[in-house]
């Protein structure tokens, strides 16, 4: 009996010693597990900065996993490379009681090139943790240790992870040794929350508590525009060997220009004799500029180099002009030497790219804002953009990868924030018409032409690129409305001057209508019906945004068949909203043959009140209705 008992506690105690009770997940409060496939129990981290060639980070992150969509939260990974090294790095899997299962050491990782598919070469690495359940809830702790030299970038924080995803407990503390390395901080998205912060001498802390997992909201503002968050950076700093002092945004430029521009645009003498030429008989600097442009087009192409001072420095012009390829850094490098060259202006510019309008901030200037680099080039009082990576885009036209936001232009002198090209509204144009004919047995014969600019173009003239059986497909799946579709001949037109496509097809389809009795019945809107109705929410939580205005326009002329007649004309529609407008009307010709339909949908960039979203989704229902409008045509 002894025995027995003294086996029990040894039992019980290699139990409890293996049991944490704060990773239980059934005691979660409730309010977290709402709308959430994982809860960020705990996330902390320590930033230690020594000295000004010294930062030492540490993390902790304990995340419980709900569902299968909550894994891609464990986030048990850190990157490293020669400068940034990994101290020590584990993680510990716990189940729902809040017992231990798995202890993985730092030889358990999964260790690998961070290369992406469009990198040639990189020393940055990855370590990772991969784990696949066989059970939910669980619970991970993932604990890291790192060290660099380089205090130029220190980490943002954000307080909750993504949508769906709770926050139980977040801090984030930062010390440094001397008021010369105290960071500066933004705070972003507080508003009424419970995040506490508190200051000492020597170190800032940032916590917060209890934060309830967002939804997603169709046509809300970009998470990163939503969710609480703080962006430290140094005044004072090393990176990779070269020390700067930040105080604006003139400030970063010069550092840039001075330590990671400057003599990098040497050319080999035969280039330089090649773009002479090209350019002999060219008028004036943007007709050489264009010239330049279609020449590194057709000469280099992307692959991305990511090597110790690589991440921010660009590869030189004369290894650029060798190799014929490189990075956003090393092409844009490499063409603004080009139009140095022929004696054309440009300048090396940071832009944080994609397609959210993400603008650099005015009062808080960043030595690493922006992930891409174009070029501006100044020509009678205006700025022309290139995106040296494209090998499609015409010149002048950036798209909505780098539209409508503040960028920093790198100048010898220094840096200014400057305006990307934003493509507004009626800007982004979209002009249908032709005609099309119907038969008695429903049956439509039609030709059309389409004409785009403006963002609409950007999402047209990839088309020319594409092979016939894509080509088609893009038009079937763009004219769902059409059974039995048959593209009979497709002729496309990219003017890069005016950056306006234009296509033009002749098509055919069986059965387009219906027939009922006496009558024929069919959708007078053929190619261009927009049927896009917002989601219904109860109580919305976050403002409406449209990114970006558009405006299209359609005419068609619809010719009867013979032995029909209209039953009726539909009547003009006229909407006017403050977020657009839409009209349709229908006029006779050639003796009651023929149907004039004309369409105008207008649909205006901006942000509006929550209260207004209901609004815009009547309006764009109304839109989908009257789209689907029918005429009616009776037998003679």
């Amino acid at each position: 009996m002894r025995l027995y008992i003294f086996l029990v506690l040894i039992f019980s105690s290699q139990f409890l010693a293996s049991q944490n009770l704060n990773y239980q997940s059934f005691g979660i409060e409730k309010s977290l597990t709402e709308d959430a496939n994982a809860i960020v129990r705990f996330n902390e981290i320590n930033i230690q900065i020594n000295a000004i060639e010294e930062l030492i980070i540490k993390k902790k992150r304990v995340v419980t996993v709900l569902n299968k969509e909550g894994n891609r939260h464990i986030n048990a990974r850190e990157w490293y490379d020669e400068s940034d090294r990994i101290i020590s790095i584990g993680a510990v899997v716990y189940n729902q009681l809040g017992n231990e299962i798995e202890k993985v050491k730092q030889k358990d990782f999964i260790d690998v090139s961070a290369v992406s598919g469009g990198t040639l070469y990189s020393d940055s690495r990855l370590l990772y943790f991969e784990y696949t359940p066989t059970f939910y809830p669980y619970t991970v702790e993932f604990n890291v240790e790192t060290k660099t030299k380089n205090t130029g970038f220190i980490p943002p924080w954000y307080f909750l992870d993504g949508y769906l995803v709770s926050t139980e407990k977040s801090r984030y503390n930062i010390t440094y040794a001397t008021t010369d390395l105290k960071p500066i901080f933004k705070e972003k998205n507080f508003n009424d929350l419970n995040i506490v912060k508190t200051n000492s001498d020597t170190s800032i802390t940032y916590e917060a508590n209890n934060l309830k997992a967002i939804k997603y909201e169709e046509l809300s503002p970009s998470f990163s525009k939503i969710v609480p968050q703080i962006h430290p950076r140094m005044v004072n700093f090393s990176y990779e060997g070269f020390r700067g002092k930040i105080n604006n945004w003139e400030d970063v430029g010069l550092w840039m220009h001075s330590n990671h521009i400057i003599n990098k645009d040497e050319l080999p003498e035969y280039t330089k004799e090649i773009v002479k030429a090209l350019t002999r008989n060219s008028t004036n600097d943007l007709e050489k500029a264009k010239i330049i442009y279609k020449y590194v087009q057709e000469n280099t192409r992307y692959i991305s180099v990511q090597v110790g001072v690589g991440g921010i420095q660009p590869i030189s012009a004369i290894e650029v002009d060798k190799v014929k390829y490189g990075d956003c850094k090393g092409l844009s490098n490499y063409t603004k030497a080009l139009l140095s060259e022929v004696g054309v202006t440009a300048y090396y510019t940071h832009v944080e790219s994609g397609s959210d309008k993400i603008s650099f901030e005015t009062d808080f200037p960043d030595l690493w804002a922006g992930n891409h680099v174009i070029l501006a080039i100044p020509y009678d009082n205006k700025w022309y953009w290139i995106d040296c990576t494209s090998q499609v885009h015409p010149f002048g036209f950036i798209g909505d990868f780098t539209d409508g936001r503040q960028v920093l232009v790198i100048k010898p002198e220094g840096g200014e924030l400057v305006s990307t090209t934003s493509y507004l509204n009626e800007d982004n144009y979209q002009k249908t018409e032709g005609s099309l004919s119907i038969s008695d047995d429903t049956n439509i014969e039609a030709s059309i032409a389409i004409i785009t600019t403006g963002i609409q173009y950007d999402n047209h003239f990839i088309l020319k690129d594409k092979t016939a059986v894509d080509i088609v497909k893009h038009y079937k799946d763009n004219w769902r409305n059409i059974n039995n579709l048959n593209i009979k001949e497709y002729n496309f037109n990219n003017d890069i001057d005016k950056i306006q496509f234009t296509e033009k097809l002749t098509i055919s389809a069986l059965n387009y209508g219906t027939k009922s009795g006496d009558r024929l019945l069919f959708s007078v809107n053929a190619f261009n019906q927009n049927s896009y109705l917002p989601n219904r929410y109860r109580n919305r939580q976050f403002s409406l945004e449209i990114q970006r205005g558009f405006l299209d326009e359609d005419e068609i002329n619809i010719h009867l068949p013979e032995n029909y007649t209209l039953e009726a004309l539909p009547n003009a529609i006229n909407i006017e909203t403050d977020f657009g407008s839409y009209a349709i009307t229908f006029d006779k010709t050639d003796n009651g043959k023929t149907v004039v339909y004309k369409r105008k949908l207008f649909v205006k960039e901006g942000e509006y009140p929550k209260e207004r979203y209901e609004d815009y989704r009547n309006f764009r229902k109304e839109v989908a209705q009257n789209d689907n409008l029918k005429i009616v045509l009776i037998k003679k």
